[in-house]
């Protein structure tokens, strides 16, 4: 027995020498990809579509036999939506995981966190989740975007607006984030564009406490057509109270919340006909290279139909896959290079960045709750149903 068990480790050491077998035999130590993400707190929602996806493309690419000759594991730290944790664990997963690679957390003021570490180790960061200007206005080297900028998320809405004879619009958005900043300044700019006047312009910092008197302002001016930019924590704290003062404006657009599959359900009949932007669509019209294996394959995994949260993350898991196999390399800086050069279509679609990393391919896409589901109405080309307005 002990002569059989040696010629067979003999013949396995063999083979790996020769590459008869895949190096993973070998029990290489794994690609480790690090990440914060959110499963408490404001971002929770988006969060775990976004820790899903990962975990999808980690089982596919395993069960593909890894990259390199090496199975990948991700490393994924719960920050709670609080900066503070994400400093603490994204030095963690560079220091001491010692990752290969990093992906960004949820949403523009945690990436603005993460990727200030990241830089300092010259470590390269998709920023999977996040589009507010400020990340690439740093100068930063090794941090690249996926979403299309927050200041375009509402042109859609407003450029329907525009065609069906609108020329006022209210704008609400919270001054505690630099995305919601962002998307109400591109409101504002496009707004103008279009000939539509910003009648009512109000920030604030504790929507517990002053979206009620926000409500019944904008409810005693008849404000009709109101756009909100917010987590979905205070979109549906701002419908509630709608809800309650018997208040809906005849256009509502607002960012997050809806997007969600359970939107309906948590928001009630308030959430009939509300817009949001939104960077994807799990719908299978959608002609994107992989966009219904990606359906199928999400839904299969988590018995729930994917946001644009976890489209982005998913097809930024792909993007370094891609680069890993094309680079043959972990060198940051050959991935950083080699993503940067691409113009390429993903799943959730046309991925090209400039020089500073701001995403300029992609484009958002407006749907609409209608009927007890979303349907996209807007860009015209991509339309499954035509907006209510």
């Amino acid at each position: 027995m002990k002569k059989i068990c040696f010629l067979g480790s003999m013949l396995l050491s063999w083979c790996i020498f020769c590459g008869l077998l895949p190096a993973a035999a070998a029990d290489n130590p794994p690609i480790r990809i690090g990440a914060t993400v959110s499963l408490e707190g404001p971002y929770a929602e988006p969060s775990m579509m976004i820790r899903d996806a990962f975990r999808l493309w980690e089982q596919e690419v395993n069960q593909n036999g890894g990259l390199l000759g090496r199975k990948v594991k991700l490393i994924l730290y719960n920050d709670k939506s609080q900066r503070r944790l994400v400093n603490t664990y994204y030095h963690k997963l560079i220091e001491k995981d010692r990752v290969d690679l990093v992906f960004s957390p949820y949403g523009t003021p945690l990436t603005l966190t993460a990727s200030n570490v990241s830089e300092e180790h010259n470590l390269f960061m998709l920023a999977c989740a996040a589009s507010g200007e400020r990340i690439w206005e740093r100068g930063f080297e090794y941090v690249v975007g996926m979403y299309a900028l927050a200041e375009r998320f509402f042109i859609g809405l407003l450029d329907l607006m525009a065609r069906n004879g609108h020329t006022t619009v209210s704008l609400v958005y919270s001054e505690e984030s630099s995305f919601n900043l962002d998307v109400a300044e591109g409101a504002r700019k496009w707004a103008e564009k279009f000939d539509i006047a910003v009648v009512r312009d109000k920030g604030y910092r504790n929507g517990e406490t002053v979206l009620p008197e926000i409500v019944s302002e904008f409810k005693a001016a008849e404000a009709r057509r109101v756009l909100v930019s917010a987590y979905p924590p205070d979109c549906y704290r701002l419908l509630e109270e709608m809800r309650k003062k018997n208040y809906k404006p005849e256009v509502l657009g607002m960012t997050i919340a809806p997007i969600h599959p359970d939107f309906l359900e948590k928001a009630g009949r308030m959430g009939k006909r509300v817009f949001a932007p939104s960077q994807w669509e799990a719908n299978e019209r959608i002609p994107f290279p992989g966009t219904r294996k990606f359906i199928k394959s999400f839904r299969s995994f988590t018995g729930k139909l994917p946001t644009y949260h976890a489209g982005s993350a998913y097809a930024a898991c792909q993007l370094y896959e891609e680069a890993i196999r094309q680079t043959q390399s972990l060198d940051n800086r050959k991935i950083r290079d080699y993503i940067v050069s691409l113009d390429t279509v993903t799943v959730i679609g046309r991925f090209k960045v400039d020089a500073t990393g701001r995403q300029v391919g992609h484009n958002p896409l407006l749907i609409q709750w209608q009927a007890g589901r979303k349907e996209i109405v807007w860009p015209p080309r991509m339309q499954t149903a035509e907006p209510q307005l």
